[in-house]
């Protein structure tokens, strides 16, 4: 039974890649409307550093249909892929991460943490990743924007968006509604997503959640999505991608609820789950 299984997984992951030569790169209005999408949060986190390229190409191998990744703007204006706003935590450096300039953020190590086996792995800039998976998964870039912090970020990822002709395959994420809504200024046609948490206050989560600037997408924290959090959704015209869903009961249950895509660490996971639906 367990080599059947096997053989099946491999068949979809070679149908799945088959799909991708021949219908060319893929794009977001197409790949939704035919099941809920994959996203390997900062890529195939569960296996590789978190926002490396090892990571992303990993996700790529396991199945994802996108990767989702986080950007900031280095001391000298560069775009770099990085969650934390210090490198303290995912390197062998320390220092805030608008500080230090391209050239010093890739002298650090950001895989020997992880595993001893990703030793000499960079910081990427979003560039890179583009170079690496751009044309061959969806990306889905947060952008790290609050107050005193990556000033004239939106306005640089619209420009790499554009110059590596990406528009169908990427779209903006954060957190802050008015990083949203300057993207729209910059490029009306950049699909975008507004982020938010469980834990915000209601009177908060009302304002927070008010469409300042329009958006395609709604990204909750899984703990929220339920039938009656979906409907509300569909009724809106609001796609719903959830994050981060690493255990398969809550996979299923989502899946169920038929969410538009899934933000995981552990893309193969998911990836066979969705194989048993």
């Amino acid at each position: 039974m367990e080599i059947i299984y096997d053989t099946l997984r491999l068949l979809y992951l070679c149908a799945f890649a088959l799909n991708r030569v021949f219908s060319g790169e893929p794009t977001l209005d197409d790949l939704y409307q035919q099941r809920t999408l994959n996203f390997a949060h900062r890529g195939a986190s569960a296996a590789a550093p978190a926002n490396t390229v090892a990571a992303f190409r990993l996700a790529a191998e396991m199945g994802a249909d996108g990767i989702e990744l986080d950007v900031q703007l280095s001391a000298d204006g560069e775009i770099v892929v990085i969650h934390d706003f210090t490198v303290d935590g995912t390197t062998d450096g320390q220092g805030a991460v608008r500080e230090m300039s391209l050239a010093q953020l890739k002298e650090l190590d950001a895989g020997s943490h992880f595993d001893p086996a990703f030793a000499g792995e960079r910081i990427p800039t979003l560039q890179e990743v583009f170079d690496a998976v751009g044309h061959r998964l969806l990306v889905n870039v947060e952008c790290k924007r609050f107050p005193g912090r990556n000033r004239g970020l939106e306005a640089e990822v619209v420009r790499l968006i554009e110059d590596n002709n990406l528009l169908h395959s990427v779209f903006i994420s954060s957190f802050n509604p008015l990083s949203l809504r300057k993207v729209k200024q910059l490029n009306s046609n950049i699909l975008t997503a507004l982020l938010y948490m469980p834990n915000l206050p209601i009177f908060l989560r009302r304002a927070w959640l008010t469409p300042i600037a329009p958006h395609e997408f709604r990204h909750p924290h899984y703990s929220m999505v339920d039938e009656r959090f979906m409907a509300r959704m569909r009724q809106k015209g609001y796609r719903v991608n959830t994050w981060t869903v690493n255990e398969p009961e809550e996979m299923r249950r989502l899946l169920a609820l038929d969410v538009d895509g899934i933000i995981t660490a552990r893309p193969d996971l998911l990836a066979e789950i969705m194989l048993e639906s």
